[in-house]
């Protein structure tokens, strides 16, 4: 409810203005998740609150714990769905790290991707995207002495397919009536929407772009991720294009090498040419297993080679080692596994 709304309601209810900013304060920015605990209201305002809203948190219902320290949560919404988020420290680096979802399932069917077989059952509100930060970044301070440094909307689901939620819960997170983050520590990834891109440069966003991508030429891409068929890489670079000219954001592409599939001098030669348009960093991916796949992980000396030839060719890459797979907590494997 916006603050606006809010402050309404208090009026109308013949309550001062400004307990709508407490009560706006509790909720987004010391994360309150019942009326009970706004202890500053008096007991006749919170029984009124209680009476006429209702609060949907988020709960954890399982937590896992990677023998890498990274820490996989699965939740339970109000609807009883379940999502997972994680959590990736790198304590030398000062960095901290939240991969959160964005809906429940999802509808691309990549083929590489545990999520990608679960039915996308409904897009998350803002508020289910927000509290996956405020409990992760509670269990960063508890576990490592440190609150969140990064936000990652890489988790289960299309962010640009749940768009307008997504968009509001950034505003939270960056608002300082919320939890202050800088929108240049947030990457939204999506798996490719062509005129979504177009919009996000449209609607301003100060946040940093990242492509899964996977494939550099549409009859792979095609193969691994059936969303190629009607946004093909020209129509994705074209939205890129217009993406850093409006925003002069960031973009990265993600790129999980397969063995033998996308890992070749060919395929490299092909990337290259797809970094040459706008400034963009490539994060190549280590593939994580999942059942039923007909994928292996890219050998060591062939993932080299291929970074080798882009990094020798003037494109920034960094290889990214797998965190949490030993709790299906990687990329590509989130899949509310029992």
């Amino acid at each position: 409810m916006p603050l606006a709304e809010l402050t309404d309601f208090f009026i109308e209810n013949g309550e001062k203005k400004f307990r709508a900013k407490q009560v706006y304060e509790w909720l987004w920015q010391k994360s309150a998740r019942s009326f009970s605990e706004m202890t500053n209201l008096s007991k006749a305002l919170r029984a009124k609150l209680e009476e006429d809203f209702l609060l949907t948190p988020i709960h954890a219902d399982k937590v896992q714990h990677s023998n890498d320290g990274t820490i996989k949560t699965r939740f339970k919404l109000h609807d009883e769905h379940l999502i997972e988020s994680v959590l990736i420290p790198v304590p030398s680096e000062n960095r901290f790290t939240v991969c959160v979802s964005s809906q429940v399932g999802c509808s691309l069917t990549c083929s590489f991707c545990a999520t990608g077989r679960m039915v996308r059952k409904r897009n998350l509100d803002a508020g289910e995207i927000y509290d996956q930060v405020s409990i992760v970044n509670e269990q960063s301070l508890e576990k490592f002495g440190h609150p969140l440094t990064n936000i990652v909307y890489m988790g289960m689901g299309e962010p640009l397919l749940a768009y307008k939620n997504v968009l509001k819960s950034v505003e939270h997170l960056t608002s300082p009536e919320g939890l202050n983050m800088s929108p240049k520590r947030i990457t939204v990834s999506t798996a490719g929407i062509a005129k979504m891109i177009k919009r996000l440069a449209d609607d301003g966003v100060k946040f940093n772009l990242a492509l899964s991508l996977h494939a550099a030429d549409d009859p792979k891409r095609n193969e691994i991720m059936p969303i190629n068929e009607q946004n093909n890489l020209e129509s994705l670079i074209d939205a890129l294009k217009y993406f850093y000219k409006k925003t002069r954001n960031r973009i990265t592409y993600e790129y999980i090498a397969f063995d033998h599939f996308n890992d070749s001098l060919e395929d490299a030669k092909a990337l290259v040419k797809l970094c040459k348009h706008f400034p963009v960093k490539v994060n190549i991916i280590e593939y994580n297993p999942i059942d039923n796949a007909p994928f292996a992980k890219s050998g060591e000396d062939r993932l080299d080679k291929f970074a080798r030839y882009l990094s020798q060719n003037d494109v920034q890459v960094t290889v990214r080692r797998s965190r949490g797979r030993d709790i299906d907590a990687a990329c590509g494997q989130l899949a509310n596994k029992e």
